[in-house]
């Protein structure tokens, strides 16, 4: 005899759910340890690669001029901008005849300091002293026209002029340079503003306070020169006739200063001490001064200690390309390229390491790669014009465990939270599900026998899932459910066309009444045939529709020339007779006639939409204007009241079905239609309406394509 086992089916699914969650768990530690191991392996290669790029970096950074500025005034890294202090130049001197040469010069070493109003300036001295004890001063800043200094003028209160003052232990040293215009640029470097550029000479005196110049002669040794470009730095134009408009136009200037300390000490016996010792406490000041007579602000255009001002690049710079442990040390070697103590020892940001947990420490380690906590070093050498330096390179990657381990920290979250879904999936299956099956197999069949189906069904056929197990006695249920369900399905469709033959009795009785009305009111003259009209072919477009919104759809619409002036005359005489008063219509009495493509009904129904639209939100007695405009191609009807304005959230929604921003209308019976009706004729059109507050009300735009006058 064969023995029956009726619950084998059921204890294999359970077997199988079981077996499926195990395996997920596991697959999803194993995916985590895995991904561990080979971010692991990844952050140390692109650790690697990111030191070589480092290195690079900074040795391409250094090698530039402007880098071998900041190595050989190493002292400057963390001093202020201003008060200026001279600078070591990588260059012997400066050719401050030149407006281009010295322009390149200081540019490219960057020893400018930036100023926020265009201004900018490099205070130095070249690295050789035989080039004559002199401090350089090249900048640029913006003004109006310069004015120069003609017939040996006196009074510099008249014209442009710069004052320069150097303090040196103890000792301060002021001079006065007016403007001396030289000459004007050739006309082959005019400029498209048609203003030439000007070139002029600074004649140095000894500053002594006074604005007028006594019978002295200018400082022999001074040298310095200005030259102002035509183009202007403020986007504004100068006129074609040369005269201002106005804008402000750059100026760079060139100066070279004999200071009495430096030239003094090259002729004292002995070796010379180049650069001096002191360089970084040698306080220089330059400031550009206008005429007094013009705008009294505009008097000083430049002053050097302005707080605005932006250091030259330094060697602390290079603290943003270090990553988190590492270190650039700089050494400047000797004559005998013999290592000297470390001139700049700069580190990486400091990384604060995020909390990681032990265990994952732990694991990390455990996690086979070999070399990850090697070091790595490296040296590179930069040769300058005044000496040589080493720099050395050197990097951890053992941070790169810590900065793992805090990352595998905030995952092992995630894993934990996976884990515990999949967890409580299982609880979820096995007590809400499969104990629920159980329960269900034997209320599913007794419910199937209730059931009474004939053909069943034949979207939703479940007859192949029929078993002896949970999900094949659920499978019949279902089948002999859903067949119910069509059942009723059927019996709504049924009683959905009732309901539309119902309507359109209902239409049809409408209609009759319309009809002996239009017969009372037929007159041309009566304004009451218009409306009969109207509501004839609203109860035509609702007649056998399903629903309001399907019925608007599908409206046909008949296009003519309308006049629209004589159209909306018509419509605002009658406004009244609708309960809106106080329309007023604007550019309607034009004697050209504009005509748009319309259907007249149609444009009626959507003005009077628009128009109850506004009656309702109007304070009483304010006007409703109503404004015609044209355009070659289209024609525009602008309705405009005083009220409260459309919220911005509902301003692009106002023209869909259903929706409406007046909670009082929506109580009394509106159903958010009028101006979904609105929209849809007038694309019915080729036209469009659109919705903007205007700050004491609410304007809509109709716009419609013109037509050709009838008859032409």
């Amino acid at each position: 005899m064969k023995l029956q086992w009726p619950g084998l089916a059921s204890f294999r699914r359970r077997i199988l759910f079981r077996s499926v969650f195990l395996l997920l768990g596991l697959a999803v530690v194993a995916l985590a340890v895995m991904l561990l191991q080979v971010e692991k392996q990844l952050g140390y290669q692109n650790y690697q690669t990111s030191f070589g790029k480092t290195q690079a970096q900074i040795v391409a950074r250094l090698n530039h001029p402007a880098g071998q500025l900041a190595l050989i005034n190493a002292n400057r890294a963390d001093g202020p901008a201003t008060p200026l202090r001279p600078y070591v130049l990588p260059y012997a001197a400066l050719d401050f005849d030149d407006a281009n040469k010295v322009q390149q010069a200081v540019e490219t070493a960057g020893c400018l300091v930036q100023y926020r109003d265009y201004s900018a300036v490099c205070t130095a001295i070249g690295n050789n002293p035989w080039a004559g004890g002199f401090i350089y001063l090249a900048g640029r800043f913006a003004s109006g026209p310069l004015v120069s200094r003609v017939g040996g003028e006196r009074n510099l209160e008249l014209v442009h002029r710069v004052r320069v003052a150097v303090t040196l232990r103890g000792q301060t040293e002021r001079w006065i340079a007016p403007f001396e215009r030289t000459e004007t640029m050739p006309a082959a470097r005019v400029l498209s503003d048609n203003a030439a550029a000007v070139r002029g000479r600074l004649t140095g005196f000894v500053d002594t306070g006074s604005s007028t110049l006594g019978a002295v002669k200018p400082v022999r040794d001074f040298r310095g020169w200005l030259w102002q470009s035509g183009q202007c730095v403020d986007g504004a134009r100068v006129l074609a006739s040369g005269v201002d408009s106005g804008c402000k136009r750059g100026s760079f200037y060139s100066i070279r200063l004999p200071v009495t300390l430096f030239q003094e000490a090259l002729f004292q016996r002995g070796e010379m001490a180049w650069p001096p010792a002191d360089l970084d406490k040698i306080e220089v000041r330059i400031e550009v001064l206008g005429p007094d007579d013009a705008d009294p602000s505009a008097t000083k255009i430049f002053d050097s200690n302005e707080g605005n001002a932006t250091a030259p690049f330094a060697l602390n710079d290079l603290k943003s390309l270090l990553l988190p442990g590492e270190t650039l040390t700089i050494r400047k070697l000797g004559q005998s390229a013999q290592q000297s103590a470390p001139m700049a020892t700069i580190k990486g940001a400091l990384d604060v390491p995020e909390p990681a947990a032990p265990w994952v420490e732990r694991l990390l380690r455990r996690l086979p790669l070999g070399g990850l906590d090697t070091p790595l070093a490296a040296t590179e050498r930069i040769n300058t014009s005044n000496a040589a330096f080493e720099l050395s390179l050197t990097g951890d990657v053992r941070g790169l465990n810590k900065s793992l381990a805090a990352v595998a920290t905030r995952m092992s979250w995630f894993v934990g939270a996976m884990l515990a879904a999949i967890a409580l999936a299982w609880v979820i299956i096995e007590v809400g599900l499969i104990r629920r099956i159980t329960v269900l197999n034997g209320r599913a069949r007794a419910v199937s026998k209730r059931v009474q189906g004939s053909k069943g069904l034949v979207d939703f056929d479940l007859a192949d899932l029929r078993g002896k197990d949970e999900l094949g006695s659920l499978a019949g249920a279902l089948h002999d459910l859903l067949q119910r369900v069509n059942d009723d399905v059927q019996r709504e469709q049924i009683r959905a066309e009732q309901e539309k033959d119902m309507w359109q009795a209902v239409g049809h009785e409408i209609m009759s009444p319309l009809q002996s009305l239009m017969v009372l009111h037929g007159a041309p003259e009566d304004p009451s045939a218009r409306y009969i009209q109207r509501m004839q072919q609203a109860v035509r477009v609702l007649y056998g529709s399903a629903s309001p919104s399907e019925a608007f759809q599908s409206t046909q619409v008949t296009l003519a020339p309308i006049c629209l002036n004589e159209f909306l005359k018509h419509v605002a005489d009658n406004a009244p007779a609708i309960g809106i008063d106080n329309v007023q219509l604007h550019n309607a009495d034009a004697s050209d006639a504009i005509y748009a493509d319309a259907d007249e009904y149609s444009l009626e129904d959507v003005i009077t939409h628009v128009l109850q639209n506004a009656q309702r939100f109007r304070p009483a007695g304010s006007p409703i204007t109503v404004r015609l405009d044209a355009t070659a191609t289209h024609a525009s009807i602008a309705i405009t009241n005083v009220g409260p304005a459309i919220d911005e959230s509902l301003i692009d929604k106002i023209f869909e079905y259903g929706v409406s921003d007046n909670a009082v209308a929506t109580a009394g019976g509106n159903r958010g239609q009028g101006l979904y009706v609105a929209k849809t004729y007038m694309a019915k059109m080729g036209g469009t309406i659109t919705a903007a507050n205007t700050g004491d009300g609410v304007r809509f735009l109709l716009t419609l394509p013109r037509a050709v006058r009838a008859g032409t």
